[in-house]
C-alpha cells in the first residue's frame, strides 16, 4: 500500500530518524543485569543495578574473572559461546550466592565481534523446561496451524495460540509491504478494546533501523513501557573504546520514541515476534498489554520457536495461495512460447490470440513496439501517447524490466490516459534496437484505512527542520488513493522476464537458421546461375544449326517440297528464332546475376537522351513519338551500363503496349519532400530545347519532331508514400493498362499478358531483367495501372 501524499516530507523526518544508533544505547531494561566480557572471560562492562540482583556493587566486579561470580559447570556454558556464531545465544541455568541469599537467573549469553554479553534474568524455577513441558505448550498450536492452507486462516489461528501462551490483551498479525508500511491482516484481543484489524501504518511508525534489527533479532521483548533504563557501567567498552553493542541482547533498553507512541496506544507491555520469508521481513506478531506484565524466558524461547515455524509455514501457505496462479502463468507460457518459437510471422504469434500476451501478466492491454512498428492489444493509450511514452522510457529507464502501479507520478503525461494505464509493465528485448512490449493496467480507486493521520507523526522545528514523533491517535482515518493500479506480481515479473529470454532466444535461433538458409541459397544461387549460363550458351550452337539447315532446306529444296512441307520448314525457323530470344533473356539474366556493379556519379538527363536517341533510330514513326520530361532528372550513383537498360526496356514497353492514335509517355521523379507531400510536384519544366523531349542539356531536337509538357499532374492517390531518403523514379503511359491481379506477377521471368501475335511478341524477359537490376542497386519496384487509361512504373536506385 502506498504512502500518504506527503511522502517526501515523511523520508526526510524518517531519513532522520534512521540515524539514530538504537542498537547503541547504552543502557539496558532493569529487570535484569547485563555483564559485557572480554574474550578472556574478563567482566570489562556491567549494568548499573548488579547491587539489586547481585549483591554487588559495579566497581566489585569490573575487571574481575566471570569465575569470581559463576561456578565451573556455569563457566563451561559460557566458554561454549565462543564457537557459535555471532548473535547465537546460549541459555542455562543460574545459581548465585548473594549477601543474604541464593538466587536463580535464566542466563543468556551471545558474543559480538567485541565482547562476550551474558544477560540474567530472575527467575522462581531452578531447573530447565522439559521437553515435554514444551511439547505440551507449543504442539497444540504448531498442530492446528499446520491443519490449514488458507493463509488469513492460519494467521488468526496463529495470533490465537500466541495469546493463548503469553495472555496479553492484543495480538496481531502484521504485514510490510514494498514502502515499508504495514497493515494489520489477522488480531485476537479483548472484546473491549478497538480493533485495528484492517488498519493501515505508514513506514514512519517502524522506521528503518527498527526494521533492520527485526530481521536479525527474531523477538523484541518490553515488559514494562514506563520503567526507567539502567545505564552500562563504564559508558564505553574499555576494549574498543566505543558504546557496546546490544542488537542481540533481550535487555537492550527502547527508545523512548517507541515508548510514548505505544504509551500513547494505552500499552505498557509489548512482544514482537519476527516473520522471515526468503531471509526478508515478511511480517511481524505484535502483542500489546495494558499493563507491564513480565514473560519467563522459557516462554519467550516458545514464542521465539513458534515465530520461526510460523516464518516456515508462511512460505508454503503463501506458496500455497499462489500456486494455482503460477501455475496457470507457467502453463500459458510454455503454450505461448511453442507458438513463437514456430511461428513465421513474430508479430502475429504474440498478439493473436490476443488474450495470451494479456493473460501472462495479468493486464488488460498490451504494445508491441518493433522499432517504428507498434502493434496494439486490449484497452491502451493512442498511438501518438505510446510512442511518447517510450521515448520517456528510452531517457528514464535503464533496465530491461521496468514496473510501476502508478505512473502518473513518474511520468506526469500519464495523467491523461490513467484510466487505461496507470499500471505500466515495461520489457525490453533490445538494447540496439528500439523493441519493447509495454502491458497496461488501469486506475484503481481505493479507500485506504490508517491507523490515525500518518501525517501527524511529522513535526516542524523552530529551524525549519522536520523531526519524528510519536503520534497520539490512531483513531480510524481514511484516504483515498488515486492514479494506483493492482500492484505487480513477483510471479507476473518473472513471466515478463521469461518471456523476454525465451524470445531473445528463438530470435539467435532464427537468426542461426536464417544464416544457414542464406548460405546455401547462395551457394544454390551461384550453381544456378552458372548452369543457366552454361546451358544457355551450350544451346545455342545446336539450335543455330536446325536454324541454319531449316534455311538451307527452304532455299535449296523449295522445288521439291510441297506447301505443307515448306509452312512446316518455316515453323522450325520461326521457332528457333524465338528459342534463341529465350535463350538470350536467359543468358542475360543469370550474367546479371554474377554481375558487379560498377556505380558511379551518373547524370540521368544524359544516360535518358542516349536512351530516348536509340529509341527513336529504331522507330519509323519517332516523328510522330511525344515523350514527356516536367523537369530535370537528378545525378545518382548507379551502374550507367544497368540503368541504361532500365530506362530502355519501360520506355519501350510503355509505347508498345499501347494502341492510343496519340501515345505518350512522361518520365520524372518524386522527391523526398514530394514523398511526404503526397504528390505535389513542379511541373512545365520542359521545353523544346531539351531534345527530344529529353532533359535540359541532353541535344537539341530535330525540327519534325513533336515534343508536348503534360500540364496535369499524377493524381495525388496515385503517389505511394514511401520512407525514402533516394528519388523515385516514375515512367507513366497512357497505354492498354494492367489488370489488377496480373501487377505482381508481370515481373516473372517470361510472363506474357498476351500471345505473340499481339503487341509485337517477345520474350516476357525484360520486366524480370528490370527488375533484377533494380534490385541490385538496392531498390525497388512496384507498378499502378488502371484497365485502358495508363500504367505507371516506380522505381528507386539507393
Amino acid at each position: 500500500m502506498r504512502q500518504p501524499e506527503n511522502t517526501i516530507t515523511q523520508a526526510t523526518a524518517l531519513t532522520n530518524h534512521d540515524r539514530k544508533p538504537i542498537h547503541i544505547p547504552g543502557s539496558i531494561q532493569p529487570h535484569g543485569v547485563l555483564l559485557a566480557l572480554s574474550t578472556q572471560l574478563e567482566i570489562v562492562q556491567v549494568s548499573n543495578n548488579t547491587q539489586v540482583y547481585l549483591g554487588k556493587e559495579p566497581e566489585d566486579l569490573l575487571g574481575q574473572p566471570l569465575s569470581h561470580l559463576l561456578e565451573s559447570q556455569q563457566m563451561e556454558a559460557v566458554k561454549q559461546c565462543l564457537a557459535k556464531k555471532i548473535g547465537i545465544a546460549n541459555a542455562f541455568k543460574v545459581s548465585i550466592n548473594t549477601l543474604h541469599q541464593e538466587r536463580y537467573f535464566d542466563g543468556i549469553v551471545h558474543r559480538t565481534e567485541e565482547a562476550v554479553i551474558l544477560e540474567l534474568e530472575p527467575t522462581d524455577s531452578k531447573s530447565e523446561m522439559s521437553f515435554l513441558d514444551f511439547h505440551a505448550l507449543a504442539g497444540e498450536a504448531i498442530a492446528k496451524m499446520q491443519r490449514t492452507s488458507n493463509l488469513i486462516e492460519f494467521l488468526h489461528i496463529v495470533a490465537e495460540e500466541v495469546q493463548k501462551i503469553i495472555g496479553f490483551d492484543r495480538v496481531m498479525v502484521y504485514k510490510f509491504d514494498q514502502s515499508g508500511a504495514g497493515s494489520v491482516i489477522s488480531e485476537v484481543k479483548r472484546e473491549d478494546l478497538s480493533p485495528y484489524l484492517g488498519l493501515h501504518y505508514p513506514a514512519t511508525d517502524i522506521p528503518a533501523q527498527a526494521r533492520e534489527l527485526y530481521t536479525r533479532c527474531f523477538l523484541r521483548f518490553l515488559p514494562d513501557l514506563i520503567a526507567e533504563p539502567i545505564k552500562l557501567v563504564p559508558p564505553e567498552n574499555p576494549t574498543i573504546h566505543q558504546p557496546l553493542d546490544l542488537s542481540y541482547s533481550l535487555l537492550r533498553s527502547f527508545d523512548s520514541c517507541c515508548a510514548e507512541y505505544h504509551q500513547n496506544m494505552g500499552v505498557k507491555a509489548l512482544l514482537v515476534i519476527s516473520l522471515i520469508q526468503e531471509q526478508k521481513l515478511w511480517g511481524l506478531i505484535s502483542c500489546h498489554h495494558l499493563t507491564p506484565k513480565y514473560i519467563s524466558y522459557e516462554v519467550l524461547k516458545m514464542c521465539e520457536f513458534l515465530g520461526q515455524i510460523v516464518s516456515s509455514e508462511l512460505a508454503h501457505k503463501i506458496s500455497y495461495s499462489e500456486w494455482n496462479y503460477k501455475v496457470k502463468l507457467k502453463s500459458l507460457q510454455a503454450d505461448f512460447l511453442e507458438s513463437i518459437s514456430q511461428a513465421d510471422n513474430f508479430i502475429d504469434a504474440l498478439i493473436k490470440p490476443e488474450i495470451r500476451l494479456l493473460d501472462l501478466v495479468s493486464a488488460s492491454g498490451a504494445a508491441v513496439c518493433l522499432d517504428n512498428e507498434i502493434n496494439f492489444v486490449g484497452a491502451t493509450p493512442n498511438i501518438h501517447e505510446v510512442r511518447a511514452l517510450i521515448e520517456w522510457a528510452d531517457i528514464q529507464v535503464n533496465d530491461n524490466l521496468f514496473f510501476t502501479n502508478s505512473l502518473p507520478k513518474l511520468y506526469p503525461e500519464a495523467l491523461i490516459f490513467k484510466d487505461t494505464a496507470s499500471g505500466l509493465l515495461l520489457l525490453r528485448i533490445s538494447k540496439v534496437r528500439r523493441y519493447y512490449i509495454l502491458w497496461f493496467r488501469p486506475e484503481v480507486i481505493q479507500t485506504v484505512n490508517w491507523a490515525g493521520n500518518p501525517n501527524e507523526s511529522i513535526q516542524a522545528q523552530m529551524d525549519g527542520s522536520l523531526i519524528l514523533c510519536p503520534r497520539k491517535s490512531f483513531e480510524q482515518w481514511q484516504e483515498t488513493v488515486r492514479l494506483t493500479s493492482l500492484p505487480w506480481e513477483t510471479c507476473e515479473l518473472e513471466s515478463a522476464i521469461a518471456l523476454s529470454n525465451a524470445i531473445v532466444g528463438i530470435v539467435l535461433s532464427k537468426a542461426d537458421e536464417l544464416a544457414k538458409i542464406n548460405l546455401e541459397l547462395e551457394r544454390s544461387n551461384r550453381e544456378l546461375a552458372s548452369f543457366a549460363y552454361a546451358a544457355s550458351h551450350d544451346l545455342k550452337e545446336p539450335l543455330r544449326g536446325i536454324y541454319n539447315f531449316s534455311t538451307v532446306l527452304l532455299e535449296d529444296y523449295a522445288q521439291v517440297l510441297d506447301d505443307e512441307g515448306i509452312e512446316c520448314l518455316q515453323t522450325v525457323v520461326s521457332l528457333s528464332i524465338r528459342m534463341e530470344t529465350l535463350i538470350n533473356a536467359l543468358l542475360r539474366l543469370s550474367q546479371l546475376g554474377q554481375a558487379q556493379l560498377r556505380e558511379q556519379a551518373t547524370d540521368l538527363n544524359e544516360l535518358l537522351n542516349q536512351v530516348i536517341d536509340v529509341f527513336r533510330a529504331s522507330r519509323q514513326d519517332s516523328a510522330l513519338v511525344d515523350i514527356r520530361i516536367p523537369r530535370p532528372l537528378p545525378t545518382v550513383q548507379c551502374d550507367r551500363v544497368l540503368v541504361n537498360e532500365v530506362f530502355s526496356n519501360l520506355l519501350g514497353n510503355a509505347f508498345k503496349y499501347n494502341d492510343k492514335p496519340e501515345q505518350w509517355v512522361e518520365i520524372g521523379y518524386l522527391s523526398q519532400e514530394e514523398e511526404q507531400g503526397a504528390g505535389s510536384r513542379e511541373q512545365g519544366a520542359g521545353s523544346r530545347g531539351q531534345g527530344a523531349g529529353g532533359a535540359g542539356g541532353a541535344g537539341e531536337a530535330g525540327e519534325d519532331e513533336l515534343l508536348i509538357i503534360d500540364q496535369s499532374p499524377i493524381p495525388n492517390s496515385q503517389f505511394p508514400i514511401f520512407n525514402s531518403q533516394f528519388p523515385i523514379f516514375y515512367i507513366r503511359d497512357n497505354g492498354i493498362g494492367i489488370p489488377q491481379h496480373h501487377l505482381e506477377t508481370i515481373f516473372r521471368l517470361f510472363k506474357r499478358l498476351h500471345s505473340q501475335e499481339k503487341y509485337g511478341g517477345g520474350a516476357g524477359a525484360g520486366l524480370a531483367i528490370v527488375k533484377k537490376i533494380v534490385e541490385l542497386h538496392n531498390g525497388q519496384i512496384w507498378v499502378e495501372s488502371t484497365v485502358g487509361v495508363s500504367s505507371i512504373f516506380y522505381f528507386t536506385l539507393e
